[in-house]
Protein backbone atom coordinates (compact mmCIF):
# COMPACT_ATOMS: atom_id res chain seq x y z
CA UNK A 1 0.00 0.00 0.00
CA UNK A 2 0.94 3.57 -0.71
CA UNK A 3 1.70 5.81 1.75
CA UNK A 4 -0.96 8.41 2.86
CA UNK A 5 0.30 11.87 1.94
CA UNK A 6 0.95 14.48 5.22
CA UNK A 7 0.36 17.84 4.62
CA UNK A 8 -0.60 20.97 6.69
CA UNK A 9 -4.03 21.79 5.97
CA UNK A 10 -5.56 25.90 7.30
CA UNK A 11 -9.27 25.73 8.08
CA UNK A 12 -11.17 28.56 9.59
CA UNK A 13 -11.80 27.81 13.00
CA UNK A 14 -15.68 27.76 12.61
CA UNK A 15 -15.24 25.11 9.67
CA UNK A 16 -13.06 23.09 12.08
CA UNK A 17 -14.97 23.17 14.55
CA UNK A 18 -17.96 22.05 12.15
CA UNK A 19 -16.18 19.22 10.99
CA UNK A 20 -15.41 17.93 14.57
CA UNK A 21 -18.79 17.85 15.51
CA UNK A 22 -19.58 15.86 11.98
CA UNK A 23 -17.19 13.32 12.70
CA UNK A 24 -17.91 12.63 16.35
CA UNK A 25 -21.48 12.24 14.75
CA UNK A 26 -20.48 10.20 12.77
CA UNK A 27 -17.78 7.78 14.74
CA UNK A 28 -14.69 8.97 12.73
CA UNK A 29 -11.57 10.73 13.26
CA UNK A 30 -11.64 14.32 12.05
CA UNK A 31 -8.77 13.41 9.06
CA UNK A 32 -11.14 10.03 7.99
CA UNK A 33 -14.42 12.77 7.87
CA UNK A 34 -12.29 15.30 5.94
CA UNK A 35 -11.83 12.62 3.34
CA UNK A 36 -14.95 11.00 3.43
CA UNK A 37 -16.52 14.40 2.23
CA UNK A 38 -13.46 15.51 -0.20
CA UNK A 39 -14.77 11.70 -1.76
CA UNK A 40 -18.16 12.65 -2.04
CA UNK A 41 -17.61 16.06 -3.44
CA UNK A 42 -15.12 15.12 -6.38
CA UNK A 43 -18.02 11.82 -6.71
CA UNK A 44 -20.77 14.71 -6.73
CA UNK A 45 -18.42 16.31 -10.04
CA UNK A 46 -18.35 13.12 -11.41
CA UNK A 47 -14.55 12.75 -10.69
CA UNK A 48 -13.54 8.77 -10.05
CA UNK A 49 -11.08 8.07 -7.41
CA UNK A 50 -9.56 4.75 -6.98
CA UNK A 51 -9.83 3.31 -3.46
CA UNK A 52 -6.89 2.40 -2.06
CA UNK A 53 -6.98 -1.19 -0.74
CA UNK A 54 -6.30 -1.00 2.95
CA UNK A 55 -3.36 -3.42 4.60
CA UNK A 56 -3.98 -6.45 5.92
CA UNK A 57 -4.53 -6.78 9.42
CA UNK A 58 -3.12 -9.81 11.58
CA UNK A 59 -0.86 -12.28 11.55
CA UNK A 60 0.92 -13.09 8.11
CA UNK A 61 -0.25 -16.56 6.89
CA UNK A 62 1.50 -19.43 7.78
CA UNK A 63 4.86 -20.70 5.30
CA UNK A 64 5.00 -24.28 3.99
CA UNK A 65 7.90 -25.43 6.17
CA UNK A 66 6.82 -23.67 9.14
Amino acid sequence: MAAKKAFPLRLDPALHTALERAAAGDFRSLNAQIEVLLREALSRRGVKVAVTPAPRRGRPPAQDGD
